[in-house]
């Protein structure tokens, strides 16, 4: 009786059979290798001292366990040898690896807000936030979708996509409206001019003023001089000029007539409602995603507690061998088997250990959670109720407002309005066009220069000023005449794409409703083995209490009381195992029929039910 309160001791009767159990290393000792299989198993020896079987049966079987041992032996040498010698049947338990207990620790507190900021977006995590394993938070199912919402990355990124798509429509709402351009310049330029006169222009008939010395004009002096306007042969005139500038207006164009214009704008507001109703869809999948992470992560910590209370429930049972062996009331093959047992349930444990350890991880990931943290699930598990729908209500419900088949339908309409668009390119065009400006320059003149008497006086202005206007308006018609087919090729293009986005809404239609009926299937089957495995841990539990017992008073053999712990065991996880398939497949029914807004603004409210409240597990 004492090993049977030990036993009730570690799986006690909690949420599924089972309290939380503390995961101390009570194991104490190294780890070792276990013995190579060939090695446990001694030659078969002949009844005489020569060993030689002398009865023909016996030689039989003699040369039956000869050939099994050889074969053991050639089984065993394909495994690599142990670093380290075979440990003794008699040794301890070995502790459970270190690396395992850090992620599995339990969580310090809950998560707060500040915790949960997930790390920049072009960042990696530093040698300081992975030390250690990381700080193990916990947090709920409804916290850890609000942050999934707030962090994922992949949703941020479907948010910019539908203010992308916004600014593009805007962008194409703006070729209703005139062009308005404002345009000015400004220049400075120095250029460097010789002028020479060929011939004279005394012979022009002019008059006096053009002619040379001595034919009537005087000077005060009573010298003869030149005409004013007189150049002689030879005579030039060097000089630079700086030239200053500034010009400015305003010019519109405005198309009168584009048959292009409406449908790009339509196929922009197509995108548009693609890109928000992918946006849905994200939000449909991410809350799944979650759901999913944080169930499974619920599975694996009980896993954890059951396997813990299965080496706990070993260690007692073992003792009991161990003190019966000492009585003699059982054989020796008992405690062997039980060290055995014991081994392969330890093992069990360790890789519920390292399932856990990875759950925490990916629900961390799909929070987008930062490196330093690992979240550990808080709630209990919950049964969800039964779905609310039938299957027939359930694809109605699901087809209609569906976001996938909306931003199907989006993208088909979107490359319709391209058709048009493109094929209305080989249709006129008929633009307005208007601009209007003023200018000034400056010119300054210097560095003048004359020679072999000079020329050109009267058209060197040292400083002038030149300002001006002007103004135009018109129309423009563009129609494309030929083109060898290229627009025609490329409207035919955005056509079998339009046929080819229809054939995608079929595969889509049928990928829903399959995905539907899977969950809906599975759903149900899941209840019904939940009932089924009720009862099989209540039968397992009383005959694994009666088989300890007989064991105990030596009316039952060890390897019955084994396969009763083992059906013990195995109807925990069925049960757990169906638990925790009901409320996936709950999400998954749920993830089909998820109201969503299509604002990325709005504020996303977690929805964990349709209908029906959740019942106690």
């Amino acid at each position: 009786m004492r090993a049977i309160s030990r036993l009730f001791i570690a799986i006690g009767l909690g949420p599924i059979g089972l309290v939380p159990i503390g995961l101390a290393p009570i194991w104490p000792g190294p780890f070792a290798a276990t013995p190579g299989l060939a090695q446990a198993l001694a030659p078969v020896i002949g009844p005489n001292p020569q060993g030689k079987a002398t009865d023909p049966g016996t030689a039989r079987l003699e040369r039956s366990w000869n050939q099994l041992d050889a074969q053991l032996k050639a089984l065993d040498a394909l495994i690599p040898p142990d670093r380290e010698p075979a440990p003794k049947v008699e040794n301890a338990t070995p502790r459970l690896p270190a690396s395992l207990l850090t992620p599995n620790a339990a969580p310090r507190g809950a998560l707060s807000t500040s915790q949960a900021n997930p790390a920049p977006p072009l960042s990696l995590p530093t040698p300081i936030q992975l030390k250690g394993g990381g700080l193990v938070q916990g947090l709920s199912l409804e916290q850890s979708l609000a942050l999934a919402f707030a962090n994922s990355a992949s949703l941020q990124a479907q948010r910019e996509e539908v203010a992308a798509s916004l600014a593009l429509l805007q962008a194409q709402l703006g070729t209703y409206w005139p062009r308005i351009s404002a345009f000015a310049n400004g220049s400075y330029g120095q250029e460097g001019s010789t002028t020479t006169a060929n011939q004279a222009n005394n012979n022009l008939g002019f008059g006096q003023l053009f002619n040379p010395a001595g034919t009537g004009i005087v000077g005060s002096g009573g010298t003869a001089l030149p005409g004013p306007f007189y150049v002689p042969s030879g005579g030039s005139a060097a000089d630079v000029t700086s030239t200053s500038t500034f010009s400015a207006g305003l010019s519109l164009d405005y198309a009168l007539v584009d048959f292009a214009r409406t449908p790009r704008i339509k196929s922009a507001r197509a995108q548009l409602t693609n890109a928000r109703n992918t946006y849905a869809n994200e939000v449909r999948k991410l809350q799944l995603q979650v759901s999913e992470a944080y169930y499974q992560l619920q599975q694996a910590d009980q896993l954890v507690r059951i396997q813990d209370a299965n080496v706990r429930n070993d260690l007692v049972i073992l003792q009991d061998t161990l003190d019966l062996k000492q009585a003699g009331l059982v054989p020796r093959l008992d405690v062997l088997r039980r060290r055995s047992i014991e081994a392969s349930n330890q093992e069990n444990l360790i890789q519920a250990l390292a399932d856990r350890a990875v759950a925490r991880r990916r629900l961390a990931v799909v929070l987008n959670l930062p490196p330093e943290i690992n979240p550990s699930a808080s709630d209990p598990i919950a049964l969800q109720a039964r779905w609310p729908l039938n299957l027939e209500q359930s694809l109605l419900a699901a087809y209609q407002d569906n976001p996938e088949l909306q931003a199907i339908l989006a993208t088909r309409d979107a490359l319709a309005q391209q058709k048009q668009a493109t094929a209305a390119g080989l249709l006129p065009k008929l633009s307005l066009f208007a601009a209007g400006g003023t200018s000034t320059s400056n010119a300054t003149i210097s560095n003048i220069t004359i020679g072999g008497g000079g020329c050109c006086g009267s058209s060197l202005l040292p400083d002038s000023t030149t300002n001006s206007w002007d103004w135009s308006i018109g129309l423009t018609i563009n129609w494309l005449l030929f083109d060898a087919g290229t627009t025609s090729g490329e409207a035919r293009a955005l056509a079998k794409r339009e046929a080819a986005t229809m054939q995608r809404y079929a595969a889509q239609r049928n990928d829903i409703r399959l995905r539907l009926e899977q969950a809906f299937f599975n759903h149900e089957a899941s209840l019904a083995k939940l009932s089924s495995a009720r009862r099989a841990v209540s039968a397992s539990l009383e005959a694994f209490r009666d088989v300890k017992l007989r064991y105990l008073s030596g009316l039952s053999n060890e390897l019955l009381l084994s396969n009763t712990q083992d059906q013990l065991i195995n109807s925990l996880i069925n049960r757990l195992t169906a638990t925790v398939n009901v409320n996936i497949t709950y999400a998954q029914l749920l993830r089909e029929l998820l109201p969503v807004s299509q604002d990325p603004n709005r504020t996303i409210a977690p929805t964990l039910q349709l209908g029906s409240k959740s019942s106690a597990y």
